[in-house]
């Protein structure tokens, strides 16, 4: 779960009739369309796992805008146009989010399926504001039948999610056997990760270097030793730097897990904190990994 809003702002101006709002809505599935079927159509062997999840999310987005388009022609006796926009559709499926997914070392059916539930919640936010600020009764209708389907979608997406969830959960099992035990342990892969950063440290020019030791604070005390014992001596800087991305990736996983399993407020609360913090600190690892040096 992330402590971001889910819409950045909010939509600039009411929509003044149907052939507008459908111009919006058709616009808006066209573009979800095109970027999860980019995903589907990627030839990363890695991202196999999750390839038929944006197949399946690209040809969803295809019908809607299809069902879209004829419920505008019934409304207004055309086709959704881009003509009817007076300002531009608010992006439900930001770029940024996908490019975060494929370039994920543990990209998962499960990270997807989530990242598509979010898609839906911002639809069906997206379309609430619209519905409030209507001065038609038909637009405010029909925005609100289009929030209610984005939260119908929503309900479907999470039962995705909790399939891939389980069935992620038992390949682990079952390929790792004792060892998922061992690694799934947060407080285990905190330390793994930061003996990982002091030794990325070790290598690393002195204005990464200080950026790298201020994301462990006064977390580690540990000697050069430790961590050379902790990690193979064979490793190069960017295996280094791959396994702790890694590491960060999957404390990230666990944490968002936990927040979306919670069973009372305080666990929540306390799983939301973990999650932001260690999303943060992924985002500098990457920032960092990817300067000169």
């Amino acid at each position: 779960m992330r402590s971001e809003p889910l819409l950045a702002a909010e939509p600039p101006a009411s929509v003044r009739n149907v052939g507008e709002l459908y111009a919006i809505a058709f616009t808006q599935a066209e573009e979800a369309a095109q970027r999860y079927g980019k995903l589907a159509a990627t030839g990363d062997e890695g991202f196999e796992p999750v390839r038929c999840v944006f197949e399946v999310l690209n040809q969803r987005e295809l019908e809607r805008a299809e069902t879209i388009e004829k419920a505008c022609i019934a409304a207004i006796g055309r086709g959704p146009a881009r003509a009817d926009l007076r300002w531009p559709p608010m992006d439900l499926v930001p770029a940024e989010e996908l490019s975060e997914l494929e370039d994920s070392l543990l990209a998962t059916a499960y990270g997807a399926w989530a990242l598509a539930v979010r898609h839906r919640e911002r639809a069906f936010i997206f379309w609430t504001y619209i519905a409030a600020r209507a001065e038609s009764g038909l637009v405010r209708a029909t925005a609100e039948s289009l929030a209610r389907e984005a939260l119908r979608d929503g309900n479907l997406l999470r039962r995705e999610r909790r399939l891939a969830w389980r069935a992620g959960r038992r390949e682990s099992l079952a390929a790792e056997g004792t060892a998922v035990t061992e690694f799934s342990s947060a407080a285990l892969l905190e330390s793994l990760l930061l003996r990982g950063i002091f030794r990325w440290s070790q290598y690393a020019p002195a204005p990464q270097r200080r950026r790298l030791l201020s994301l462990i604070g006064d977390g580690l005390q540990i000697p050069i030793g430790d961590t050379n014992d902790t990690f193979p001596h064979s490793e190069t800087l960017d295996d280094i730097k791959r396994r702790v991305l890694r590491l960060a990736e999957q404390l990230s996983s666990i944490y968002l897990d936990e927040a979306d399993n919670a069973v009372d407020q305080s666990q929540l609360e306390l799983a939301q904190q973990l999650a932001a913090r260690s999303i943060a600190r992924l985002a500098d690892l990457r920032t960092i990994a990817s300067l000169p040096g």
